[in-house]
């Protein structure tokens, strides 16, 4: 037996979330049915505002929500920020983890993905070239911090950007130790996370 076009067409939607597969959105679609009408229409509120309100920040792609006409987000937008440092991280849930520790004050900027085989898709999803064009637009920058997940994509994705940056006049590092082999930054306590940033090499 099938689902109704618009019970599938949702499934569809959740199905394409990281980790959730037809299975899950399928009990978030009828989770979302058994619990009535306003829990739908909160979703769909919040779904609203998400789209009406939230911006990407054009300098580090961060999403920010702002009233005044403004393309920067709240950190590049911090006078106070220590421009001279730049943290290069896959997505903003690293980011959050990495602001949480209170341990770093330079800007940031977000890949939107890692390298896992060195195709060309894979190079097709990061923001490689944007990388490339906010460095040298900002000549105040002199060490990048490579802060991947410590997996093989990980790995892959450090290295290709050492050797994607050597061009330019900046020092290349990465969070030393402290993140176990295989580990993702979003799971790191806070002072794991300090720790990999003040031992950076």
């Amino acid at each position: 037996m099938k689902h109704s076009p618009a019970i599938q067409k949702l499934i569809d939607v959740f199905a394409r979330f990281p980790t959730v597969g037809p299975k899950t959105a399928a009990r978030f679609v009828f989770y979302l049915l058994d619990s009535g009408k306003e829990n739908i229409k909160a979703l769909e509120s919040a779904l609203k505002d998400l789209g009406n309100n939230v911006k990407i920040c054009r300098m580090c792609f961060k999403s920010f929500e702002d009233s005044s006409a403004g393309r920067l987000c709240e950190i590049c937008s911090d006078s106070t920020r220590n421009k001279s440092l730049l943290c290069v991280l896959e997505n903003e849930i690293d980011l959050l983890a990495i602001e949480n520790t209170g341990k770093y004050r330079g800007l940031y900027f977000i890949l939107g993905g890692l390298i896992s085989n060195l195709k060309k898709e894979d190079f097709q999803r990061i923001r490689n070239e944007e990388l490339k064009i906010m460095i040298k637009n900002h000549p105040e920058v002199k060490e990048v911090i490579i802060a991947a997940d410590s997996t093989a994509e990980g790995r892959a994705t450090s290295l290709y950007l050492k050797r994607m940056l050597s061009d330019f006049k900046v020092k290349v590092t990465q969070l030393g130790q402290g993140l176990p082999v295989g580990g993702e930054l979003e799971y790191a306590d806070e002072e794991t996370l300090s720790s990999a940033l003040e031992s950076r090499k």
